[in-house]
Parts: structure tokens; C-alpha cells; sequence
């Protein structure tokens, strides 16, 4: 598997969660011990994340595409994504995305995620 696939299986599983609004889901997307910074105060662990996503408003969705992935070890990949969350009630906010995905018991999951906002 090269780095954009172990990118895309674990980004795809965060963007159903996202899409669905389903908190949950989008923090089992992530290690226990994740590393989260979205465009609030950091978290450390799921339990931020599905803070985090839990209060987002309804109807907010993300779709998301590769700018650069690397792969320095078979069970590791990282990369640099944009994300835009598109909402019913305000205007899509455009972001940059740095990823790091690691392969565990479970499969592929984001062990660190950094937000910034493209102006």
C-alpha cells in the first residue's frame, strides 16, 4: 500500500463520519492517543475529537484532496491535505490539513491532525 492509499483509508472513514455527523465514528478514525488540532485548543486522545466534532452544527460536510503524501516506514504515512467543510447556514471554510496515519491492530488511523485555515 503506498502513502496516498493509507492516507485515503484512513481520511475516508474520518469524512464519513464527518458527513454523517456521527462524532463517534469520526474519533474511532483516530489512535487512542491521537494528537488533534483542529481551530481550537488541542486534544489529546478520542475523547477531544468526538468533543470537537460533536459540536459542530448539522449538515456540515467535508470533502478532501491530496496535495503531498510520503511513506517513510511500511506501517506509517503522512501527509498534506485540503479540506473543505461546507455548511447549510454560513460559507464553506477552506482548510490545510497535516496528517500523520498509522496501521495498527485495527487498520489505518489519523495519530495526528493539524488544522490551519488558507487564507
Amino acid at each position: 500500500m503506498n502513502a496516498d492509499d493509507a492516507l485515503r483509508a484512513a481520511l475516508d472513514e474520518w469524512r464519513a463520519g464527518v458527513n454523517a455527523h456521527d462524532p463517534e465514528r469520526v474519533a474511532a478514525a483516530f489512535t487512542e492517543d491521537a494528537i488533534f488540532q483542529g481551530l481550537r485548543p488541542y486534544s489529546v486522545g478520542r475523547d477531544g475529537v468526538h468533543r470537537y466534532y460533536d459540536s459542530q452544527p448539522p449538515g456540515m460536510t467535508v470533502s478532501y484532496r491530496i496535495l503531498e503524501s510520503r511513506q517513510p516506514a511500511p506501517d506509517v504515512a503522512h501527509g498534506y491535505i485540503r479540506a473543505d467543510f461546507a455548511f447549510s447556514a454560513q460559507p464553506a471554510i477552506a482548510l490545510h490539513i497535516g496528517v500523520l496515519v498509522q496501521r495498527g491492530g485495527g487498520g489505518w488511523r489519523i495519530g495526528q491532525y493539524q488544522a490551519s485555515r488558507i487564507d
